[in-house]
């Protein structure tokens, strides 16, 4: 049985003093909730909240990860760096890393690879279309096409530790959301692609997320779709009271 599963991305926000005041109100809240959540931050709030969380069963995710273990890579951060600090989860081709960093799906791969042979960090991979390939009707040749290249070379015990969270790149932070049913049909086209790829006991096991200005207005519909297993939220998760009533859907 798949439980559910809430990650909050913070992307370029907080301070670590405005995130252990964020983790000190966010333990009271969750104490009385057995969803399993996370938050994903920066890389200078990464100790702070693992520190702060010890104890707890809220996970610490990071946001991005180099595929090499060192070298020349000015601003970059290896899998031995996060696994030092102790991260449970590490964000991969998040739409904004494709779009501004040029990642691509074989640097995806890299990465992927990276995490699941030498760490127990759990990626949490982000597909998704744009606007113009919704209007085309290209959605799920888009986002087959994505986890095809994404999950190359990869065994079925790996690819079951991997998150995927669907994210329509239409939905991040313009305040639209894929209705439930939108979400629910890719998050199920997805769950098959994965199927296609190994099993179906593989896939049923893979946790599909469904991201994009997801928000306590909306989180209940999202949340009750049948193959929707979780939510990657944004905005909604640096408020510890907004992020814990998407916990609470």
């Amino acid at each position: 049985m798949r439980i559910p599963f809430i990650a909050g991305n913070w992307k370029m926000y907080k301070t670590k003093k405005e995130a252990l005041e964020f983790a000190e109100s966010f333990k009271q809240l969750y104490k009385d909730t057995d969803i399993r959540a996370a938050i994903c931050a920066p890389f200078t709030q990464l100790d702070t909240l693992v520190e702060a969380f010890r104890g707890t069963s809220i996970g610490v995710g990071a946001q991005n990860v180099h595929f090499e273990d060192e070298g020349a890579f000015t601003g970059e951060i290896s899998v031995a760096m996060l696994k030092e600090i102790g991260v449970d989860y590490c964000i991969v081709g998040h739409s904004e890393r494709r779009q501004y960093f040029a990642e691509t799906d074989e640097t995806v791969n890299l990465k992927l690879k990276k995490l699941l042979t030498e760490s127990a960090i759990r990626p949490i991979l982000c597909v998704g279309e744009n606007l113009s390939q919704r209007e085309a009707g290209k959605e799920k040749e888009v986002v087959s096409q994505q986890i095809e290249k994404d999950f190359a070379g990869l065994t079925s015990e790996q690819a079951e530790q991997i998150v995927i969270a669907y994210e329509p790149i239409w939905a991040i932070g313009t305040g639209k959301t894929a209705s439930a049913e939108q979400a629910e049909e890719m998050c199920a086209f997805i769950r098959t692609i994965v199927e296609e790829l190994y099993d179906e006991d593989t896939c049923d096991k893979v946790i599909i997320q469904y991201g994009g200005s997801v928000k306590p207005e909306n989180a209940t519909e999202i949340m009750n779709m049948d193959e929707i297993d979780g939510a990657l939220v944004g905005g909604a998760s640096l408020i510890p009271s907004k992020f814990m009533d998407i916990i609470n859907f």
